[in-house]
């Protein structure tokens, strides 16, 4: 079985009432005080609230876990930096 992931999300506003939900993943670190995140997915389309956004963002990640780890085949948004 593969490691736990440490996986957050959160919803960016990147123009007026353009909400796109993406999802973090925390990159490896020594540090105690901090947790550095880079975005490995993102929504391909914006939604029109930050309430949608993130209704949708909760719904993709809650299709990438299976009762096999990661599963990227059920997954509809962007790859981000990957």
């Amino acid at each position: 079985m593969p490691g736990l992931r440490d996986i957050a999300l959160t919803v960016e506003e990147r123009d007026k009432n353009q909400f796109f939900w993406v999802i973090l993943e925390a990159l490896p670190s020594d540090a105690a005080e901090a947790i550095h995140y880079t975005g490995i997915y993102c929504a391909a389309n914006p939604q029109a609230s930050y309430a949608n956004a993130l209704v949708m963002g909760a719904h993709q990640l809650r299709k990438l876990a299976d009762p096999d780890g990661w599963a990227h085949s059920a997954f509809h948004g962007l790859p981000m930096g990957r």
